[in-house]
């Protein structure tokens, strides 16, 4: 795709003021670092704040009478008990058990508000309007632009603007009102710092953004730093950790996968059998996180080896974690060897380097849970 066909978000024009690096992603023309680089911006957000543009993902609305059930038929989660403000993670699953994209649905009242990855959400549409009842809606939303404002300050930023939204916990969301501008609003995030995804009418976007920019605490935040924030955080990126060939039990997300659905035989989902057979029986392969003791940071595609001959694995993403201070990867390896504690053998540049496996995250998550 040649630059003039990638799509822009609306703060575009605001990116080029800000002296973005600006590169192909996913189908749209978007900031990858800013003038202070990656290592910093990564690190700015860990301490203080910072804005994402992360305009490029889908947003859903998804109302009707069966919307909970129309949810549940295509994914493993349940839907239909989750409470009004609370939002669920889970996956679409294809016949073989396979990962179709993961998403992020939350029960608004009167609709579900779903976020899908940018580089699957025409695909996702087209899936759900494929399967959809005829007393459900799908609405995708075109006109708004969503931010992400993350990090330990992003607490009292947003008090600033609307304290209300500050009365949220982590995985909740609602409606409210920012700048005077009506807008929805989750708590959760992809760094596994506290933070806010706002989606907001895309002409009122740059006007919000500016103004939290200018807030002390906050700095403009790329895609080079939110992809290293969220491998510190353990956090997967669909097309690289889960793929239509990785199912959810072989990426360690048993958690997203409802136990009671499983042993109720009248339940149905695409490749639930599949998924009842590995979550009984197990998988021959499973996801890690893994720590290295070397300099060089392992990239996607290296060969994990047992006793420098034997491969067990690949490495699916990997680089280098600047608040851990060394190289990380998640991977996928074989069951045998996935232990915490086990040590493993990489060559970066035909050099040997020695990991072990890790529980993820590689960082503590520090969202907001409760008031204490």
């Amino acid at each position: 795709m040649s630059k003039t066909e990638l799509k822009r978000t609306p703060l575009h024009p605001l990116h080029i003021l800000q002296n973005a690096q600006m590169v192909p992603f996913s189908g749209y023309e978007m900031p990858v670092q800013y003038t202070k680089g990656v290592k910093q911006e990564h690190l700015h957000t860990r301490k203080h704040a910072g804005l994402f543009d992360i305009s490029h993902m889908g947003q859903v609305k998804l109302s009707g009478d069966s919307a909970a059930q129309f949810l549940e038929s295509l994914l493993p989660s349940r839907i239909q008990n989750l409470p009004h403000n609370a939002q669920r993670y889970s996956v679409f699953i294809n016949e073989q058990g396979g990962i179709i994209d993961d998403l992020m649905i939350t029960n608004a009242g009167d609709y579900f508000f779903v976020v899908i990855n940018a580089a699957c959400k025409d695909n996702d549409i087209k899936y759900m309007q494929s399967h959809l009842p005829d007393d459900c809606t799908l609405e995708e939303i075109t006109d708004f632009a969503l931010l992400a404002l993350q990090g330990p300050k992003a607490g009292s930023v947003m008090q600033r603007y609307c304290p209300e939204a500050t009365e949220l916990v982590f995985m909740t969301g609602a409606e409210f009102t920012l700048n005077s501008v009506p807008c929805f609003i989750n708590r959760c995030g992809y760094t596994g710092e506290d933070g806010f995804e706002i989606s907001i009418p895309a002409e009122q976007a740059e006007n919000l953004a500016r103004s939290i920019l200018a807030e002390e605490e906050v700095e403009f935040i790329g895609l080079g730093a939110r992809d290293s924030l969220r491998l510190e955080a353990g956090y997967c990126l669909y097309g690289h950790d889960l793929d239509e060939n990785t199912s959810p039990v072989e990426a360690n997300l048993n958690w997203v996968i409802s136990k009671s659905r499983l042993e109720d035989e009248s339940q149905s989902y695409p490749g639930i059998e599949t998924i009842r057979q590995q979550y009984q029986h197990g998988v021959e392969r499973l996801r890690v996180g893994l720590l290295s003791d070397g300099k060089a940071p392992i990239r996607e595609g290296t060969s994990i080896l047992y006793d420098q001959e034997e491969c067990i694995g690949k490495v699916t993403s990997g680089g280098f974690g600047p608040s851990v201070e060394k190289p990380i990867a998640i991977a996928y390896i074989n069951k045998q060897y996935a232990a915490v504690g086990t040590q493993l053998i990489v060559k970066v540049r035909n050099r040997i380097q020695h990991v072990k496996v890790v529980a993820l995250p590689f960082v503590e998550h520090r969202y907001y849970k409760r008031r204490t």
